[in-house]
């Protein structure tokens, strides 16, 4: 008889489930979606009610380096994303919105983003 393994999630995965079953995104107050890798740094704005991602930005793109400049820290490229993605927010008609910091802890680059986000006007 073969036994069928599953796969542990990790601590992280773990996490995000629990906050994921609490913050969904409306389309009145879309869902700040962030995601944090060792080198980079990605947001989106997400509607779930629609299933559709409103607006994104990541450390990857040439606004964000233009405004974090190009020797900037991970922690500044992730301030700049969050003011450029609270400004394309702004722009696609979104004041108020849900954070969610995607099972990782509320700190470091998870904060500069949200920093950046409050800055440029976003409500949450």
């Amino acid at each position: 008889m073969r036994r069928k393994f599953r796969r542990a999630l990790t601590p992280r995965k773990r996490r995000h489930t629990r906050v994921r079953a609490k913050v969904s995104g409306t389309t009145s107050r879309p869902r700040l979606n962030v995601f944090r890798s060792s080198a980079h740094i990605y947001a989106q704005l997400i509607d779930d009610d629609r299933g559709h991602t409103i607006v994104a930005a990541s450390d990857l793109e040439k606004d964000v380096v233009d405004r974090a400049g190009e020797k900037a820290t991970k922690s500044a490229k992730a301030r700049a994303v969050g003011e450029v993605i609270g400004g394309r927010a702004k722009a696609a008609g979104v004041e108020s919105i849900v954070f969610d910091r995607g099972g990782f802890i509320y700190h470091g680059r998870v904060k500069a983003v949200a920093d950046g986000a409050r800055e440029a006007g976003l409500v949450f």
